[in-house]
């Protein structure tokens, strides 16, 4: 039976996509942060955050955290870019999409087609969906953490406030589910 087992998680690894193969049921609720804010990588103070993690589900400074799976920049035209682990040189590992739907009508995200290696141009109510750099589950099979983002507000201006991006974000860090929702995930 373990034998058994062990070959199921090795194949849920492989395919990154299965979700718990022991059946156990999700256990840390899907959570939506209604205002999180994240400052330019430049132009902006060192000590504000300017990235991301999914998986500790909040803002990070990018010179101190240990991972993130995105920043925030503004371009030399003005434009908002999120930027994903590839777009900064660190590797293929988080990525994003931009989203035609609502999102509140974003119930699954999807297992492809995510951007790894360039900037996303976001605008005011943009929504991106992401997928975090590989975890390793408690079940030992490497996975992904998804969230969906919805932006609020960005401001281009070079205040003490300025050079922002204001975000909503509901993060799901359920090795293997991809439900968008409140409460306990869905595969």
């Amino acid at each position: 039976m373990r034998y058994f087992i062990y070959l199921l998680v090795l194949a849920c690894g492989l395919a990154a996509a299965c979700g718990n193969p022991l059946g156990l049921q999700a256990y840390i609720p899907n959570r939506r942060d209604t205002m999180v804010s994240l400052y330019a990588l430049s132009g902006t103070p060192v000590s504000l955050p300017s990235g991301y993690s999914i998986g500790a589900r909040q803002a990070v400074r990018t010179d101190q955290a240990l991972s993130f799976d995105f920043a925030f920049d503004i371009d030399t035209a003005g434009r908002a870019l999120l930027l994903p682990t590839g777009a900064m040189k660190l590797g293929r590992q988080s990525g994003t999409q931009i989203s035609a739907l609502q999102f509140d009508s974003i119930k699954y995200a999807p297992t492809s087609n995510y951007n790894l290696d360039s900037v996303q141009v976001v605008n005011v109510n943009s929504v991106v969906i992401m997928h975090s750099a590989t975890v390793t589950c408690s079940y030992g099979a490497p996975s992904v953490y998804y969230a969906k983002l919805h932006v609020l507000t960005i401001d281009t201006t070079a205040t003490a406030n300025g050079r922002r991006i204001d975000f909503e974000i509901l993060t799901d860090i359920n090795c293997g589910y991809r439900g968008l929702e409140e409460g306990l995930p869905r595969h």
